[in-house]
């Protein structure tokens, strides 16, 4: 019916169901103990960015986790591709999360034959166009809290969630974490990247101690197309603050420009020219306007 608003829908072991009637065992153990894993692909234009690659890193975790049993990937895709459409997604995200299941008892040990719990939901949401992809965003170092295994995407987020409070209750955007050894590993829920005075474009190598983004992927995809250069190594809080430039990656922020951290300015307290192109090529390797979706950038 015309005029009629869409029911939010989403899907949990599958059946598709109003996502205010979505129901999970509070004796499931990604509830008790974390024991998932999860994914988040973006959605632009009505179309799911890099959603092969998101399942691939979901596989991974998986196994890095010894779950021993797979999720029906022609059928995640499916449920991905519908959530879309029956939620009237535009812009936005579909959310994936993988459980070890639940088994009527609280036990520390993992069950031989998980029977997975997978839930899933769609959520409109601006990735482009929005107040830190125009004007940038501002940071504190927080030390890095987390578990060793960055490299798995876990549930487990409680430490992410504490920094990115912790942030906003100092005034800025985001956390950016830091190791003990005094270098900057990741934000709190994305990759880290400076741009040197000499133009230099650097992020941490892959490691347990980071998680591999898909959108850090993409961009080294896109950079490389072009014959940019991409310097992977670790880097301090110094050299970030002394940095021109910065930005993070992710899949629902994209390319996200960092103009301050710790309350120290970079260059001008503006996007940076060379950040300003790299936003650009990744609008544009996603199919999207720039000029009518991301006019901040059109005219680099």
């Amino acid at each position: 019916m015309t005029g009629q608003a869409i029911t939010r829908q989403a899907w949990v072991n599958g059946v598709y169901v109003a996502a205010d009637e979505a129901k999970i065992s509070p004796f499931d153990r990604g509830f008790l103990f974390a024991d998932g894993v999860y994914e988040v692909t973006a959605v632009y234009d009505g179309r799911l960015i890099d959603m092969q690659r998101h399942l691939d890193r979901l596989e991974r975790s998986l196994r890095e986790l010894k779950f021993g049993t797979m999720p029906d990937r022609s059928e995640l895709e499916k449920v991905h591709r519908t959530l879309v459409a029956n939620n009237g997604i535009d812009e936005g995200y579909v959310y994936l999360q993988v459980t070890r299941g639940a088994y009527g008892a609280r036990d520390f040990v993992a069950p031989d034959a998980p029977r997975l719990t997978i839930f899933m939901f769609a959520e409109k949401r601006a990735l482009i166009d929005t107040p830190s992809a125009r004007n940038g965003s501002r940071i504190v170092t927080l030390p890095d809290i987390r578990w060793a295994r960055r490299d798995i995407k876990s549930v487990g987020l409680l430490a992410q969630a504490l920094a990115k409070t912790e942030a906003k209750a100092r005034g800025a955007d985001d956390a950016w974490l830091v190791a003990a050894d005094g270098y900057v590993t990741e934000a709190a829920s994305a990759n880290a990247w400076i741009v040197t005075q000499a133009g230099e474009i650097i992020t941490r190598a892959l490691s347990n101690m980071i998680l591999a983004g898909v959108t850090r992927h993409a961009l080294f995809d896109a950079l490389g197309q072009r014959g940019g250069k991409i310097t992977e190594r670790s880097f301090t809080v110094e050299e970030a603050r002394a940095a021109a430039e910065a930005f993070v990656t992710a899949a629902t922020g994209l390319v996200t420009p960092v103009v301050e951290i710790d309350g120290v300015k970079l260059g001008s307290g503006k996007p940076g020219p060379i950040t300003r192109g790299v936003q650009k090529l990744y609008y544009t390797a996603i199919g999207a306007d720039v000029a009518k979706a991301a006019p901040f950038v059109s005219d680099v």
